[in-house]
């Protein structure tokens, strides 16, 4: 018998009844959409990861102050990662190339009789601009180019302070654009002194009005508010006692990021004086964390999670494969004349397996289409459930159409031998 006349076959054998087959399907049609959407949000969910920690370079390591709650308050746990430390670190440490260090607060800021309150206060060095233009997480406002925005970019007028300004403790500050429009209602603020806590400071540039990159999240408030110092200059004016700073390490060497936190790990350790305790244990009072650490431990939980929903999937497609079968071997006993009337005729073995074997890859081939359409469909809808994030992933189309003709050979395999089996009188005489 000829492919074409197999088809037809198939096709008649499937048509004959059509609420059996669709009923047949369901369960393969269920696996093949639920293997395409779990794939989708296992992209998603591995996109919003890296999206995530992008602020965290893969040459960087962050190094902050651990806290423990006492009270309901945070305190350190031992020492506290100091301003000190991150001046040593980039003088001695030969695995690392350069240190940013970000220390923050809040206070009253002053411009004559206009007074603000609560306003973010952020103490950076002087590459602050060039780290978030690397982040890729905001840009100015309306900003249509190809290319991401350079750090020069997020500057509306003036200038960002100088490293000689950040080591010197120069009372110098660079305003938010909210904040410059609210504290001097319009007017130029370049080279007028106001008050930060009591304390002088000559601004000098302003930031250029910021969105965020996502337009999911451009309603975000305070992207614009908010006042920028040298860091040295916020700790010294601003502060009590010294403050907890956090920092961004760059190593000279990204291929060699466990040697450089062995490196960090070891120079905080005797600045701290954190000894081995008698259980051979470092209690540490700093936290170190790479993109790599953090991205394997939200990954591993993503892959997890998809895993999960994977194997969900894979029962379905494996109850769908007992209904293929179930309903071959229906087949098979309803057409046993046939069968017998084809073997009397001269149709060998092969021919009646071909002939069952090609009617369950037809029912799963178009289960397989069906669900393809319907995982394609659910995407948003599971998107909806997750936070919004989905991304299709074209080789689960192939993956999943695979899966589902895989089924159909290894469920119809057997209904097609047990059908070339009858014995030809037997199956001639069956009522």
């Amino acid at each position: 018998m000829g492919f074409v006349n197999l088809l037809r076959t198939a096709w008649h054998g499937i048509s004959t009844n059509q609420v059996r087959a669709v009923l047949t399907s369901l369960g393969i049609i269920i696996g093949v959409a639920s293997v395409i959407a779990t794939l989708a949000l296992g992209n998603g969910t591995r996109a919003a990861v890296e999206a995530k920690f992008r602020f965290l370079g893969s040459d960087q390591v962050q190094i902050s102050t651990k806290y423990i709650h006492e009270q309901g308050e945070s305190v350190p746990v031992g020492e506290i990662v100091s301003y000190e430390d991150a001046l040593l670190m980039s003088e001695t440490l030969e695995l690392v190339d350069r240190v940013e260090m970000t220390v923050f607060s809040t206070g009253r800021l002053r411009n004559g009789r206009i007074a603000l309150s609560n306003v973010v206060i952020q103490g950076t060095v002087a590459t602050y601009l060039v780290s978030l233009a690397s982040k890729q997480e905001v840009q100015p406002e309306g900003w249509m180019e190809d290319t991401p925005p350079k750090p020069e970019a997020f500057l509306a007028y003036g200038r960002f302070y100088t490293p000689a300004e950040v080591l010197g403790g120069a009372e110098v500050c660079v305003l938010g654009y909210q904040t410059a429009e609210d504290l001097f209602e319009g007017a130029d603020p370049l080279g007028e002194t106001i008050l930060v806590n009591r304390k002088t400071c000559e601004v000098i540039g302003v930031l250029a009005e910021l969105e965020s990159v996502n337009p999911s999240q451009r309603d975000r408030s305070g992207l614009n508010e908010g006042i920028y110092l040298p860091v040295s200059t916020t700790i010294v004016g601003l502060f009590d006692e010294e403050p907890a700073v956090t920092i961004i390490a760059h190593v000279t060497d990204e291929s060699m990021m466990e040697d450089s936190v062995v490196e960090i790990t070891s120079f905080l350790r005797k600045r701290h004086g954190i000894e081995e305790n008698s259980g051979g244990y470092f209690e540490d009072d700093f936290n170190l964390m790479t993109k790599q650490s953090l991205l394997g431990a939200q990954q591993e939980a993503a892959r997890s999670f998809s895993f999960l929903l994977t194997t969900l999937a894979a029962v379905s497609l494996i109850v769908g494969g007992i209904g293929i079968m179930n309903v071959m071997l229906v087949n098979v006993t309803e057409r046993m004349r046939e069968i017998g009337l084809r073997r009397a005729v001269g149709a060998r073995r092969i021919d009646i397996v071909l002939q069952f074997l090609v009617e369950a890859l037809l029912l799963s081939s178009l289960s397989g289409i069906f669900g393809i359409a319907l995982g394609v469909i659910l995407i948003p809808a599971a998107a909806s459930l997750h936070e919004g994030i989905a991304l299709l992933d074209p080789m689960s189309i192939p993956l999943s159409f695979g899966m589902a003709l895989f089924t159909g050979v290894v469920f119809g395999l057997y209904p097609a031998i047990h059908a070339s089996r009858l014995d030809p009188i037997v199956a001639l005489r069956y009522v």
